[in-house]
């Protein structure tokens, strides 16, 4: 008996580790994401620019000092990196779908040209500056050839970054799992009209289908401890792990209003059952702290309809 309850400790321990970097990551995937990015920009421009320097240096009349090609891609990997976080934005807000191609097509188009230009416009205000701390004329040339050849990589660039950033995150909403809610009407569609008229109203929402890897199981709404909403999913906290749910927290709060859930600011909301206490500050903000340890901000814009929302029979 004591052999085979430390048997099930030690597998409960190793899929907490197993979950650790998983849970970790979806707390902050965008600071993560862009991490990587930035790993990858740096080392393929150091590459970049020590190719150049090799080429120049072939010939015997070359005037290219050794630090320049570096200024050039660490110059363009910098202007990349600061406009990295508003691209995956972007993709967050237009994902690759069959759908409106044409829309699609038109937005990518906006967003790459825009791109282009604030890439080039921080490159060039860094280049110049530093040739001018060092005494030396900096020409990006003729602006309209020049702005074409830029235009002509970022552009490459941008749909491979695109692409790229997809897949990760079709790969990811996969490993960590995604929550969704159960179809009613798919039971629904197998009762005849007359008798499904003659039934109550649906019953609230009791459990939500998490779909991962190549499997799938139900989260109990009772067993959810707060809300965060995360662009256009809500991230589901229940015992440590984060389940992205694709929805708006004022669609979900919806649905779980009268099962205990309050809005308590604009990006969070709270399982009533969970909190342990509360504080306030001058300003009548404050803040909630779960059972869990987790803190989750109080918004005064929300102070009363949660406090209200916490007497009995509501």
């Amino acid at each position: 008996m004591t052999v085979t309850k430390t048997v099930e400790v030690t597998a409960i321990a190793k899929r907490r580790d197993q979950q650790w970097w998983v849970e970790t990551i979806s707390r902050r995937p965008l600071l993560y994401a862009w991490l990587v990015y930035a790993g990858f920009i740096l080392l393929n421009n150091s590459i970049e620019a020590n190719t150049v320097w090799l080429e120049h240096s072939r010939d015997p009349l070359n005037a290219l000092d050794w630090w320049e090609p570096w200024l050039w891609e660490i110059s363009s990997a910098i202007g990349t990196l600061v406009l990295a976080p508003l691209l995956f934005l972007s993709f967050d807000r237009q994902p690759l779908r069959f759908s409106q191609p044409l829309q699609q097509c038109l937005w990518h188009f906006v967003v790459s040209g825009l791109f282009c230009f604030g890439h080039v416009a921080l490159m060039v205000v860094q280049r110049e500056l530093v040739y001018g701390w060092l005494g030396q004329p900096y020409d990006f040339g003729p602006l309209l050839r020049e702005l074409w050849y830029e235009y002509r990589k970022d552009v490459w660039g941008y749909l491979n970054l695109l692409v790229t950033y997809q897949l990760c995150a079709m790969v990811w909403r996969r490993v960590r799992g995604e929550a969704s809610v159960l179809a009613a009407t798919e039971s629904a569609s197998a009762v005849p009209d007359d008798v499904a008229q003659a039934e109550p109203a649906a019953k609230p929402l009791q459990h939500l289908l998490v779909k991962k890897l190549d499997k799938e199981f139900l989260l109990a709404v009772a067993s959810i401890e707060y809300l965060e909403a995360c662009g256009n999913y809500v991230n589901l906290h229940s015992d440590g792990r984060i389940y992205p749910l694709r929805s708006t927290l004022s669609q979900l709060i919806e649905q779980l209003g009268k099962q205990g859930f309050s809005r308590v600011h604009r990006s969070f909301a709270v399982n009533h059952t969970f909190v342990a206490e509360l504080s306030y500050e001058p300003s009548g903000d404050g803040d909630i702290r779960l059972k869990s340890g987790v803190t989750v901000p109080l918004s005064r814009r929300y102070k009363d309809e949660f406090r209200a929302g916490l007497q009995p029979g509501r």
